[in-house]
C-alpha cells in the first residue's frame, strides 16, 4: 500500500540570513575567499533544509549550476538563503543564494548562486519518497518550474 505523504511550503524548511564572517584561514593567494570553502558551507546549509523538508536523513547528489559573481574578502560578512525549489519522488532540488552584507550599512551584494540535489534516505541507506512542496509566491512557482527544467538537462548529460 503506497503511503500518501503531506505537502509541506517552502517556508517551513527555508533558510534565510544566515551568517558566516569570512576569516584568514578562508583566503586563497588572492586573499579572496576559497571557492570550495563556500560551498562546504552551502552544501551543509542545504543539508539542513533538505532535511527539515523530507524529516529524514538527506545526502547530496550533485551541486550544478555554481555561479560565482564576485569575490568575498577577510572580514566580510557573508548571508546565506536556500529553500527547497522542488521535488521528485525521493530528490529535490535546494537553491541557494549568497550574499556579502556591508556591516556598516547592511547593503548586499549577491556573490553565488548554487543548486544542489540531495536525496532522502532510510536506516538503510536506500532512496525514500519525500513529501510534495507546495510553492505559493509567485517566486516559488518559479523556481519550482525552472527547477523541472534544470532535472530535465541534468539526466540528459553524460
Amino acid at each position: 500500500m503506497s503511503e500518501q505523504l503531506k505537502g509541506k511550503r517552502v517556508v517551513e524548511s527555508a533558510i534565510h540570513d544566515q551568517v558566516a564572517v569570512v576569516y584568514p584561514n578562508d583566503l586563497n593567494a588572492y586573499g579572496t575567499l576559497f571557492g570550495g570553502r563556500v560551498l562546504e558551507i552551502s552544501d551543509r546549509l542545504a543539508g539542513v533544509v533538505a532535511k527539515r523538508h523530507s524529516g529524514r536523513v538527506c545526502v547530496t547528489l550533485s551541486v550544478d549550476s555554481v555561479r560565482f559573481h564576485s569575490p568575498a574578502k577577510h572580514g566580510d560578512v557573508l548571508v546565506f538563503q536556500a529553500s527547497v525549489n522542488r521535488v521528485w519522488n525521493t530528490s529535490m532540488e535546494i537553491g541557494l543564494k549568497v550574499f556579502v552584507e556591508e556591516f556598516r550599512t547592511l547593503a548586499r551584494k549577491h556573490i553565488v548562486s548554487a543548486y544542489f540535489t540531495f536525496v532522502a534516505v532510510g536506516d538503510d541507506m536506500k532512496p525514500v519518497k519525500i513529501p510534495p512542496i507546495l510553492p505559493e509566491t509567485e517566486d516559488e512557482k518559479r523556481r519550482f518550474a525552472q527547477a523541472d527544467e534544470r532535472r530535465r538537462l541534468r539526466l540528459m548529460a553524460p
